[in-house]
């Protein structure tokens, strides 16, 4: 068993304690729910850098990253770095995170919030919507079709942008739909941990022009920003390499500055 598939079958006992805990007329009733979201995708469209940096404390391959910083520092210091958008792991088992990481960011700033989670219910997308998240994260490798179109569609009802994470091209193909805003690549293998920047130039083909493209994991240099922007690329998550030093904002700063 991959970890991914680790991950759902954990997240799937997580989501139903949840469920029973915090009914859905709560969750649509929360002060944030009504808020109107600002679309992640509109910011990388009209990006020269198209940064999106990840509040991350720790991950399956790399374990502890960083566990000293505070949500909300980080949050401030990557909006006054101008990144495009932040991105929150709420997962709480593998990556340390929780849905409060995500309501302390948005008190803290007002850039696009993606909730960065393995969605395998309509449930969670509730959850993002309430909790101030204006972007969800689907990955193709542990929906069907039925489910990236099912969820897609009710995050748009939410005026929720949409990211679709894919790894290759078999989940690509299933995946492709009008109620996607972006398609993620993530560079890293799932099996392996290994990460190349193959995958994004290859699969960059074959993304049709409506979706913003944004590439994932193993962005560490502005190199290798510089070498993905000539296939299309708008985007691109980073997550550790701000996360591992002691001041992500002003890690986020000074790339930004030497990549413009």
């Amino acid at each position: 068993m991959n970890i991914l598939e680790k991950i759902v079958i954990d997240k799937r006992k997580e989501v139903d304690l949840r469920k029973s805990l915090i009914p859905v007329s709560q969750l649509e009733s929360s002060v944030l729910f009504s808020r109107e979201t600002v679309s992640l995708a509109t910011a990388l469209k009209n990006s020269a850098t198209g940064i999106i940096a990840e509040h991350k404390r720790r991950s399956p391959s790399k374990s502890v990253i960083n566990h000293n910083l505070n949500v909300q520092d980080v949050a401030i210091g990557y909006e006054n770095a101008g990144v495009c958008g932040m991105s929150v792991l709420t997962d709480g088992k593998y990556f340390g995170g929780s849905l409060d990481d995500l309501l302390i960011a948005r008190a803290a700033v007002k850039m696009p919030l993606l909730r960065k989670e393995f969605i395998i219910d309509i449930y969670q997308i509730l959850e993002a919507k309430a909790y101030g998240a204006d972007v969800i994260l689907l990955i193709a490798a542990i929906l069907t079709r039925e489910e990236i179109k099912t969820f897609s569609e009710f995050a748009k009802s939410l005026n929720l942008d949409v990211l679709l994470e894919v790894h290759n091209e078999e989940e690509l193909q299933k995946s492709i739909m009008p109620s996607l805003d972006m398609l993620g690549v993530n560079n890293r293998n799932l099996k392996t941990f290994d990460v190349s920047l193959e995958t994004s130039k290859k699969l960059s083909t074959i993304i049709p022009d409506d979706f913003v493209k944004v590439s994932e994991s193993g962005i560490s240099s502005i190199e290798a920003i510089k070498e993905l922007q000539p296939f299309g690329f708008e985007g691109f998550l980073i997550g550790e390499n701000f996360m591992k030093t002691n001041n992500p904002g002003e890690s986020a700063t000074s790339f930004i500055s030497n990549l413009k």
